[in-house]
Protein backbone atom coordinates (compact mmCIF):
# COMPACT_ATOMS: atom_id res chain seq x y z
CA UNK A 1 0.00 0.00 0.00
CA UNK A 2 1.75 3.28 -1.00
CA UNK A 3 1.65 6.37 1.10
CA UNK A 4 -0.67 8.04 -0.31
CA UNK A 5 -3.17 4.89 -0.53
CA UNK A 6 -2.52 4.69 3.64
CA UNK A 7 -3.49 8.23 4.03
CA UNK A 8 -6.64 7.97 2.33
CA UNK A 9 -7.85 5.33 3.71
CA UNK A 10 -6.86 6.55 7.43
CA UNK A 11 -9.06 9.63 6.07
CA UNK A 12 -11.60 7.71 4.84
CA UNK A 13 -12.31 5.68 8.03
CA UNK A 14 -12.31 9.21 10.01
CA UNK A 15 -15.34 10.19 7.70
CA UNK A 16 -18.63 9.71 8.93
CA UNK A 17 -20.96 9.87 6.31
CA UNK A 18 -24.54 11.44 6.57
CA UNK A 19 -25.69 10.95 2.94
CA UNK A 20 -25.97 13.72 0.31
CA UNK A 21 -29.07 15.89 0.15
CA UNK A 22 -30.14 18.67 -2.00
CA UNK A 23 -26.52 18.23 -3.82
CA UNK A 24 -24.73 18.60 -0.88
CA UNK A 25 -22.68 15.66 0.41
CA UNK A 26 -22.63 16.11 4.61
CA UNK A 27 -20.03 13.77 6.37
CA UNK A 28 -18.50 14.51 10.22
CA UNK A 29 -14.91 14.17 10.77
CA UNK A 30 -14.47 11.91 14.13
CA UNK A 31 -12.44 13.35 16.73
CA UNK A 32 -11.53 11.52 19.60
CA UNK A 33 -10.99 15.00 22.10
CA UNK A 34 -13.44 17.26 23.26
CA UNK A 35 -12.96 20.53 22.04
CA UNK A 36 -14.74 24.48 21.47
CA UNK A 37 -12.85 24.49 17.53
CA UNK A 38 -11.86 27.71 16.59
CA UNK A 39 -13.31 30.71 19.13
CA UNK A 40 -15.16 33.61 17.26
CA UNK A 41 -14.50 36.98 18.67
CA UNK A 42 -14.13 39.60 15.24
CA UNK A 43 -16.91 39.11 12.76
CA UNK A 44 -14.12 38.80 10.06
CA UNK A 45 -12.24 36.30 11.49
CA UNK A 46 -10.07 33.94 8.74
CA UNK A 47 -11.07 31.26 11.20
CA UNK A 48 -14.62 31.35 10.30
CA UNK A 49 -16.16 28.49 8.46
CA UNK A 50 -16.55 28.95 4.89
CA UNK A 51 -20.21 30.99 3.75
CA UNK A 52 -21.26 31.82 7.52
CA UNK A 53 -20.95 35.93 8.00
CA UNK A 54 -21.13 38.06 10.76
CA UNK A 55 -22.23 41.48 10.71
CA UNK A 56 -22.36 43.62 14.26
CA UNK A 57 -25.89 44.96 14.96
CA UNK A 58 -25.64 48.69 15.50
CA UNK A 59 -27.91 49.50 18.85
CA UNK A 60 -29.36 52.59 19.51
CA UNK A 61 -29.77 53.61 22.95
CA UNK A 62 -31.77 56.87 23.86
CA UNK A 63 -33.29 58.21 27.66
CA UNK A 64 -36.31 55.97 26.41
CA UNK A 65 -34.53 52.71 25.53
CA UNK A 66 -33.07 51.83 22.77
CA UNK A 67 -33.51 50.94 19.04
CA UNK A 68 -31.79 48.19 16.66
CA UNK A 69 -32.29 47.13 13.09
CA UNK A 70 -32.23 43.69 12.86
CA UNK A 71 -32.48 43.08 8.78
CA UNK A 72 -33.26 44.58 6.02
CA UNK A 73 -34.78 41.81 3.50
CA UNK A 74 -32.65 42.20 0.39
CA UNK A 75 -29.78 44.06 1.86
CA UNK A 76 -26.74 42.80 3.71
CA UNK A 77 -26.35 39.51 5.52
CA UNK A 78 -29.97 39.44 4.59
CA UNK A 79 -29.17 39.88 0.82
CA UNK A 80 -30.72 36.53 -0.06
CA UNK A 81 -34.10 36.85 2.41
CA UNK A 82 -35.91 37.76 -0.67
CA UNK A 83 -39.05 35.63 -1.73
CA UNK A 84 -38.29 34.43 -5.09
CA UNK A 85 -38.81 31.04 -6.35
CA UNK A 86 -37.75 28.08 -3.55
CA UNK A 87 -37.18 31.13 -1.23
CA UNK A 88 -40.09 32.13 0.62
CA UNK A 89 -39.19 34.17 3.90
CA UNK A 90 -40.35 32.78 7.43
CA UNK A 91 -39.32 34.98 10.96
CA UNK A 92 -39.54 33.01 13.60
CA UNK A 93 -38.70 33.67 17.46
CA UNK A 94 -37.89 31.70 20.19
CA UNK A 95 -37.26 31.63 24.14
CA UNK A 96 -34.90 29.73 25.64
CA UNK A 97 -34.24 28.93 29.73
CA UNK A 98 -30.86 29.11 31.22
CA UNK A 99 -28.72 25.98 30.91
CA UNK A 100 -30.32 24.82 27.57
CA UNK A 101 -28.65 22.92 24.75
CA UNK A 102 -30.79 23.24 21.33
CA UNK A 103 -28.55 21.00 19.13
CA UNK A 104 -27.53 20.05 16.67
CA UNK A 105 -29.50 20.99 13.47
CA UNK A 106 -28.78 21.11 10.13
CA UNK A 107 -30.15 21.55 6.39
CA UNK A 108 -30.00 20.75 2.89
CA UNK A 109 -31.53 23.34 2.05
CA UNK A 110 -32.48 26.39 4.42
CA UNK A 111 -30.36 29.06 5.00
CA UNK A 112 -30.48 30.82 8.98
CA UNK A 113 -29.50 34.30 10.15
CA UNK A 114 -29.64 34.46 13.65
CA UNK A 115 -29.69 37.61 15.85
CA UNK A 116 -29.52 37.11 19.46
CA UNK A 117 -31.75 40.03 21.20
CA UNK A 118 -31.15 38.91 25.01
CA UNK A 119 -29.39 37.13 26.92
CA UNK A 120 -26.18 35.57 26.13
CA UNK A 121 -25.86 32.20 23.45
CA UNK A 122 -22.70 29.81 23.04
CA UNK A 123 -23.43 29.81 19.38
CA UNK A 124 -21.99 25.83 17.99
CA UNK A 125 -21.36 25.51 14.10
CA UNK A 126 -19.75 22.55 12.03
CA UNK A 127 -19.24 22.34 8.73
CA UNK A 128 -21.20 19.38 7.58
CA UNK A 129 -20.27 19.59 4.03
CA UNK A 130 -17.73 16.86 2.71
CA UNK A 131 -16.62 19.48 -0.22
CA UNK A 132 -15.42 22.35 1.64
CA UNK A 133 -12.75 23.67 2.32
CA UNK A 134 -13.76 24.22 6.03
CA UNK A 135 -14.99 20.56 6.12
CA UNK A 136 -14.83 18.82 9.71
CA UNK A 137 -14.38 22.69 11.36
CA UNK A 138 -15.72 23.66 14.58
CA UNK A 139 -16.27 27.57 15.10
CA UNK A 140 -17.90 28.58 18.67
CA UNK A 141 -18.93 32.03 18.74
CA UNK A 142 -20.60 34.41 21.97
CA UNK A 143 -23.19 36.54 21.11
CA UNK A 144 -26.06 38.55 22.54
CA UNK A 145 -26.48 41.39 25.10
CA UNK A 146 -22.85 42.03 25.41
CA UNK A 147 -21.69 41.29 22.01
CA UNK A 148 -24.74 41.74 19.27
CA UNK A 149 -23.87 39.96 16.10
CA UNK A 150 -25.97 38.70 13.37
CA UNK A 151 -24.98 35.30 11.78
CA UNK A 152 -25.60 34.09 8.42
CA UNK A 153 -25.44 30.11 8.46
CA UNK A 154 -25.94 28.30 5.07
CA UNK A 155 -27.09 24.66 4.30
CA UNK A 156 -24.76 22.12 5.40
CA UNK A 157 -23.49 23.66 8.67
CA UNK A 158 -24.64 22.14 11.43
CA UNK A 159 -25.94 24.47 14.00
CA UNK A 160 -27.03 25.00 17.88
CA UNK A 161 -27.01 27.01 20.97
CA UNK A 162 -26.45 27.36 24.79
CA UNK A 163 -28.50 29.29 26.69
CA UNK A 164 -25.24 30.93 29.36
CA UNK A 165 -25.83 33.22 32.02
CA UNK A 166 -29.05 33.40 34.32
CA UNK A 167 -31.79 34.55 32.30
CA UNK A 168 -33.44 33.01 29.51
CA UNK A 169 -32.16 34.03 25.87
CA UNK A 170 -34.24 35.69 22.94
CA UNK A 171 -33.62 34.46 19.79
CA UNK A 172 -34.98 36.21 16.65
CA UNK A 173 -34.22 34.66 13.41
CA UNK A 174 -35.06 34.51 9.54
CA UNK A 175 -35.24 31.51 7.18
CA UNK A 176 -35.17 31.98 3.51
CA UNK A 177 -37.69 29.00 3.62
CA UNK A 178 -40.76 28.14 5.17
CA UNK A 179 -40.50 25.47 8.15
CA UNK A 180 -39.97 21.82 6.33
CA UNK A 181 -39.38 18.99 8.42
CA UNK A 182 -37.85 16.93 6.08
CA UNK A 183 -35.29 19.60 5.97
CA UNK A 184 -34.72 19.56 9.79
CA UNK A 185 -32.07 17.14 10.22
CA UNK A 186 -30.57 16.41 13.40
CA UNK A 187 -27.65 15.19 15.04
CA UNK A 188 -27.77 14.36 18.86
CA UNK A 189 -25.91 17.36 21.07
CA UNK A 190 -23.02 15.20 22.04
CA UNK A 191 -22.34 12.92 19.12
CA UNK A 192 -19.21 11.73 20.59
CA UNK A 193 -17.91 11.82 16.43
CA UNK A 194 -18.16 15.70 16.75
CA UNK A 195 -16.44 15.73 20.29
CA UNK A 196 -17.94 19.54 21.05
CA UNK A 197 -17.47 20.47 24.52
CA UNK A 198 -20.55 21.92 26.24
CA UNK A 199 -19.37 22.27 29.96
CA UNK A 200 -18.64 25.38 31.27
CA UNK A 201 -15.32 26.09 30.94
CA UNK A 202 -13.54 26.55 34.54
CA UNK A 203 -10.57 28.02 33.91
Amino acid sequence: MTLEELVTRRLDESVVPLGTRNGIEMAILRRSKKTLGKIITKPDSADLIDGVRIEPLQLHPDDRGFFMELARLGKGLATQMVPEGDRQIQVSFTLTYPGTIKAIHYHSEQTDLWAPVSGMVQVFLYDLRRNSKTFGLINTIYAGKFRPWEILIPPGVGHGYKALGVEPIQLLYFTDRHYNPVDELRIAYNDPAIAYDWETQQK
